[in-house]
Formats: C-alpha cells, sequence, structure tokens
C-alpha cells in the first residue's frame, strides 16, 4: 500500500506543545477519503487540547476545522470526485444508532470521533520515530493532508473560498445552528451573546437571519464589539460592566428571551440565567474544560421556569446543514469572509494557537498555499 509524507501539526503534551514535524499517511481503503487540505480554522477547541484542559494520554495530529480537496478515495467510495471541494465533518457519526435514526447526528454515541481514531478503530498516520499518532477527532485537519471516513466529508460549490469552506465546518455551524436548530430564535425574540470571537460572532450573524431584536453583545475586546456591530448587535456592553445584568433587563425589558455563552467559562455560563426572562433559554455553547462545573440557583429556575440548554455542534447535521449554509453565503445573506482576518502558513500555528488565549480579533485560518 502506497503512502504520502506530509508536514501536520503533532501534539505530545502541554509541556512540549504543538510542533510542526513530517509524518505519512497510508493511501484510503473502503469508504475512507484521502483530502489535500487548503485550509484550517484556529479554534478555541484545539488551544483547550494545547493548554492541557483536554487531555490525552497519545500522540495526536491537532486540528478540526478544515477544506480541501478530495485527493482520492477507497474502493468503496463512488459519489466524490478527486479534485472536489469539500468541507470537514469533525463529528463523523454512526449513522446506525438511535440518535442517528432520529436525524440528530451530533447526538451520535458510536462515533468514532471523540476517541481520535477512524471508525474502525485504528489510526492512518505514522510518525519517524514509530510512536502512534491519532487525528484529532478522526480528521487532524492542522496538516497538508487527511484522511477520513466518507461520513466526514461533505461536498461544497466550488465558488465557496476554501478559507470560508473551513470555518463553516465549525465555528459558523456551531453559531448559526446554536441560534436556528438548538434554540430555534423566531423573529423578534431578543437576545443577548456573550463571547464575540468566532463562534460568538456566528451566533449573531445567525440571529440576524432570524429577525431577532434586539441583539445585545458582550465581551471583553472593544474590537470584538466593533465587529459584533458589523455583524448584527444592536447594543453591546462589556463582559466587566458591574451593571451589566441591570443594563440587559432594561435593554431587552425584563430579561432577553435567549442568552448564548460562545466561552463556556464557568463564570460566563453561571451568569446566563441572570440575563433571561422568565420563560427564557440560556444556551450553552462554547466549549468548557472537561472537569468545569457551574453552579446555579435552582430556585429562580424552576420558579420563574428557565431553561438551561446545551448545544453541540450546533445541533446540526452537517450533510444538511453544512450546503445550506455555504449558500446563503453565496446569496449574501452570511458574510463569513468578513470572520476572517488573517492567513498564516502552518509554520505560525504553535504561536498562533496560544494567541486565541488573548481573545481579540476575527477568525485566522492556515493557508495550505503559503
Amino acid at each position: 500500500m502506497s503512502t504520502t509524507s506530509y508536514s501536520a501539526i503533532l501534539f505530545d503534551d502541554a509541556e512540549t506543545g504543538p510542533v510542526v514535524t513530517e509524518v505519512t499517511v497510508r493511501e484510503p481503503a473502503g469508504r475512507e477519503v484521502l483530502v489535500r487540505m487548503e485550509a484550517s480554522g484556529l479554534c478555541h477547541s484545539d488551544l483547550h487540547v494545547v493548554l492541557g484542559e483536554w487531555p490525552f494520554d497519545y500522540r495526536i495530529v491537532l486540528g478540526h476545522e478544515g477544506a480541501g480537496r478530495v485527493e482520492a478515495v477507497g474502493p468503496d467510495v463512488d459519489d466524490l470526485a478527486v479534485g472536489q471541494r469539500v468541507i470537514v465533518n469533525w463529528y463523523a457519526s454512526c449513522g446506525s444508532c438511535r440518535e442517528c435514526d432520529a436525524g440528530k447526528p451530533y447526538l451520535c454515541v458510536s462515533t468514532s470521533a471523540i476517541d481520535n481514531v477512524l471508525p474502525d478503530g485504528t489510526t492512518p498516520i505514522t510518525a519517524p520515530d514509530g510512536i502512534e499518532v491519532r487525528p484529532l477527532l478522526g480528521v487532524g485537519t492542522h496538516a497538508e493532508y487527511s484522511l477520513m471516513t466518507r461520513e466526514a466529508v461533505v461536498p461544497v460549490p466550488d465558488e465557496v473560498p476554501a478559507d470560508v469552506a473551513a470555518i463553516i465546518g465549525c465555528a459558523v455551524t456551531t453559531g448559526v445552528g446554536a441560534v436556528l436548530n438548538t434554540a430555534q430564535v423566531q423573529a423578534g425574540q431578543s437576545a443577548v451573546v456573550v463571547g464575540a470571537g468566532g463562534v460568538g460572532q456566528s451566533i449573531i450573524m445567525g440571529l440576524k437571519l432570524a429577525g431577532a431584536h434586539p441583539i445585545v453583545a458582550v465581551d471583553l475586546s472593544d474590537d470584538r464589539l466593533e465587529a459584533a456591530r458589523e455583524f448584527g448587535a444592536t447594543a453591546v456592553f462589556r463582559g466587566d460592566d458591574p451593571e451589566l445584568n441591570l443594563k440587559v433587563a432594561e435593554l431587552t425589558e425584563g430579561g432577553a428571551d435567549f442568552a448564548f455563552d460562545a466561552i463556556g467559562h464557568p463564570s460566563t455560563s453561571a451568569n446566563l440565567p441572570n440575563l433571561i426572562r422568565n420563560g427564557g433559554a440560556a444556551v450553552i455553547v462554547g466549549m468548557p474544560a472537561r472537569d468545569a462545573e457551574v453552579p446555579f440557583l435552582t430556585w429562580p429556575l424552576v420558579a420563574a421556569n428557565k431553561r438551561i440548554l446545551g448545544c453541540n455542534y450546533g445541533s446540526s447535521n452537517p450533510a444538511v446543514d453544512f450546503p445550506k449554509i455555504a449558500g446563503l453565503y453565496l446569496a449574501g445573506k452570511l458574510p463569513l469572509d468578513r470572520l476572517i482576518d488573517g492567513h498564516i502558513p502552518l509554520g505560525d500555528y504553535p504561536a498562533e494557537i496560544r494567541a486565541l488565549a488573548q481573545a481579540k480579533g476575527r477568525k485566522k485560518v492556515v493557508d495550505y498555499s503559503l
């Protein structure tokens, strides 16, 4: 079986950090697809890994948010063409469990993605030193190539730029899906978005698309708050404002219908119920550290019939939602290209992923043409 050598971002542990290393991947078999990566977004979920907040006891290739072109397919794949542009779905579902049968692949309990392997339990990647290497979430997109199962590949039109396609694969689908799928926001309902990074900005775009009003953005970064206005926020407040809850209540006549936490920190999640009206819903979208705990006063939740909703991957079906979001972008309804403010070569990744902790600016994307 032939192999392909390429550069990838490898991660052993938080002490050594991510490094650029040459690895080898085998050719696709069965229902597998080899993708030549064109772009991969920097996402806070990868930062959780780099900081040791999502610990693994094995080496991995980082990255899960990406897009590229089909390089080769296994013998059992007959619906993709070499050269076709595709978006990577980092939560490839099994397709046969109860949740998948119910049309909820984001709840799949049998996916191999969470074990960072292919569906057969193996990894296709080999390192020169012989130590096992697994692709993060079964895809490992911070690499020049990625081999994955067919279910992790969603075709999109060539008219969708590679960088835009890449961020549709995670941040955008998570944010827009949180509004349209998880919360099912209706026109005229009010919303607060805590955290105006890539996911938060996508939530704001989704709220504008849904006709929500008012749309309030909360962040500690003034430049992100300015971007939030550009994407549809009608009011912005700093997260360290001691009168934040009062100001939101005044603006929304007693509290918002929905409050979205796009950060996932215990402090931001804990405050969500204080931002919503009676009968409102708090939606936790940002991914937390695995051991994070959030204290809630239960009496106000029960007495005011408030809801707390978890949101994984925007409660989305990538095979359906990726093309839908791509179509909305091409129709001018979602200005996703404006989410991106920088393209970097793969070699700059180790420094840039740590810079995400500063929570400033818009999305950066690894561009494999650089």
